[in-house]
């Protein structure tokens, strides 16, 4: 009995290469942001991803801005935003995702405390699922944030009725389609939480998966600032009040 041969070459696999775009938010990385973005390069690669980068510079006073462009210039799928300002975490990731092109979208932090070689464990998810929000696993921080974060979770899970374990975890993958139909408006650290929230409210379904959280090697944190957690904490009540009576 004749047996005919595995195909083999471009038509082996059918299979199109996953479109995903991912952003780095970064404020002051110039130390982290060449890193992050090679790190991303090479994952990317190495999976044939169809993909782009956004390196979004939330008006750094550092050279973060300078390495971005460079970045950009010596690779045709790296791109930059640039705000004229800091307008802040929120702010910065809306401007990623409204820049996003691809039918994934991917976030982490530019500050190089996650593993980019975990993203590929996430894709298969989303053939179930429309957002993978991840949480650390052995949190990397001091006993402060760690109560900090887990107060905050805490808060929002009974806030917006949201099942997620680490809200604010950098390490998250949307279908881009999403952003077509919710609203962002949080240009603060509560921007994690609405587009969760509004998501949710929406019927777009999401679970979880642990990922290896890294000491910070370099920069300086700013999340645990006193003024930062008291607008979060504040716009939270107004946040309620709006995605609870939107239609």
């Amino acid at each position: 009995m004749a047996v005919n041969p595995r195909p083999t070459g471009p038509q082996a696999d059918s299979t199109p290469p996953v479109s995903i775009t991912v952003f780095f938010p970064c404020y002051n990385e110039q130390d982290n942001v060449r890193g992050v973005t090679g790190q991303a390069i090479g994952v990317l690669e190495r999976i044939h991803a169809d993909y782009e980068i956004i390196i979004v510079d939330d008006g750094s006073r550092d050279a973060t801005g300078p390495i971005a462009d460079d970045l950009a210039a010596a690779h045709g799928r790296v791109r930059v935003i640039h705000h004229p300002r800091n307008l802040g975490y929120g702010a910065a990731l809306q401007s990623g995702f409204r820049a996003a092109t691809k039918e994934l979208v991917f976030y982490t932090d530019g500050d190089g405390q996650f593993d980019l070689n975990e993203l590929p464990a996430l894709l298969p998810l989303m053939r179930d699922y429309d957002i993978v929000s991840c949480f650390r696993v052995n949190r990397q921080d001091n006993l402060f944030r760690k109560f900090g974060g887990w107060a905050w979770t805490t808060l929002n899970r009974f806030a917006f009725s949201l099942k997620v374990r680490d809200v604010d975890c950098a390490f998250k993958l949307y279908k881009r389609a999403i952003f077509d139909n919710i609203r962002m408006e949080s240009t603060g650290a509560l921007i994690a939480t609405e587009i969760l929230a509004r998501a949710a409210r929406k019927g777009y379904t999401i679970t979880e998966r642990g990922v290896h959280h890294y000491p910070r090697t370099a920069g300086k944190q700013t999340g645990a600032n006193p003024r930062v957690i008291f607008r979060a904490f504040r716009e939270l009540l107004k946040l309620r009040r709006r995605i609870l009576t939107d239609s």
